[in-house]
C-alpha cells in the first residue's frame, strides 16, 4: 500500500509539533492568530505547510452538512 504522506510532509508536522511544545508555534498569516494551543491545530498548521510547499498530502477533508427538514418559522 501507497504512503498517504510523503515522509517529508511528516518532517514538516514533526518541526510543528517542536515548536507547538516549545510554546513558539503561532496561527494565522503571519503569527498574528496568537498561540496554538491544541495539539490538532499545530498538526494542521504542519500539514498545510507542507501543502504549500508541494508535498504529498491528502486534500482537506469538505465538511459535509446533514441534510435535515427546515423547520418553519413562526411569526
Amino acid at each position: 500500500m501507497a504512503r498517504r504522506y510523503s515522509k517529508s510532509a511528516g518532517k514538516e508536522v514533526e518541526r510543528e509539533m517542536r515548536r507547538y511544545k516549545k510554546g513558539k508555534a503561532k496561527s494565522g498569516k503571519g503569527g498574528k492568530g496568537g498561540k496554538v494551543k491544541s495539539r490538532k491545530q499545530a498538526i494542521a498548521i504542519g500539514l498545510s505547510k507542507a501543502r504549500k510547499k508541494g508535498d504529498k498530502v491528502p486534500k482537506k477533508r469538505r465538511k459535509s452538512r446533514k441534510k435535515s427538514p427546515r423547520k418553519s418559522r413562526k411569526k
